[in-house]
């Protein structure tokens, strides 16, 4: 990648770096474990740039932390065969930091409730069926419990699934905890 030349782009490049440094480091120490000194020293920076790009540490963590909204579109198994991927794979950073972040951190629990509601309700509104917001929140639950349990957990039972497994158990176990023919 060619070196920003200007200085506005020099900046935007700088702060990038903190920000994906503090994402990094707030998926492997959470919010409450990180220091703007452990951002600034991944970043290359002095800690003071972290604080002139973000403001405080806890203004940087709602950036680094904020996950993808987008909406479910109509094809709801596929949808749900898409988060199970990237859940399988390697976490992205937004999500690393906030799930690490969750249990202990206010703030960190206000937004991974707000886009777990979210989740919930706009799976419940693929169905007609009377229990589809707890379906919803059920399937929301356990791929959240997926995703603790291989990431954070490491699990020996989920180290290694193949894609059989994965075609065989996760994918119909998503979709019947859903009502079945989602």
């Amino acid at each position: 990648m060619d070196e920003p030349t200007t200085r506005a782009a020099k900046r935007a490049a700088t702060a990038q770096r903190i920000l994906e440094a503090a994402q990094a480091e707030f998926g492997d120490r959470g919010l409450e474990g990180t220091t703007v000194r452990a951002i600034a020293q991944r970043a290359g920076v002095d800690p003071s740039l972290v604080i002139q790009h973000y403001g405080s540490k806890n203004d940087l963590f709602a950036l680094a932390a904020r996950l993808d909204r987008q909406s479910t579109d109509d094809d709801v198994a596929g949808h749900l065969s898409d988060v199970l991927d990237v859940r399988l794979n390697e976490l992205p950073p937004e999500t690393r930091a906030l799930v690490r972040s969750m249990l202990t951190a206010p703030e960190a629990t206000k937004a991974m409730k707000d886009f777990l509601d979210e989740r919930v309700l706009n799976l419940a509104r693929t169905s007609d069926d009377g229990d589809a917001e707890l379906r919803a929140a059920l399937t929301v639950s356990s791929i959240l419990g997926l995703t603790i349990a291989r990431h954070f957990l490491q699990l020996d039972a989920l180290a290694d699934i193949s894609e059989p497994q994965i075609e065989t158990v996760l994918r119909p176990w998503l979709t019947n905890a859903l009502g079945g023919d989602q």
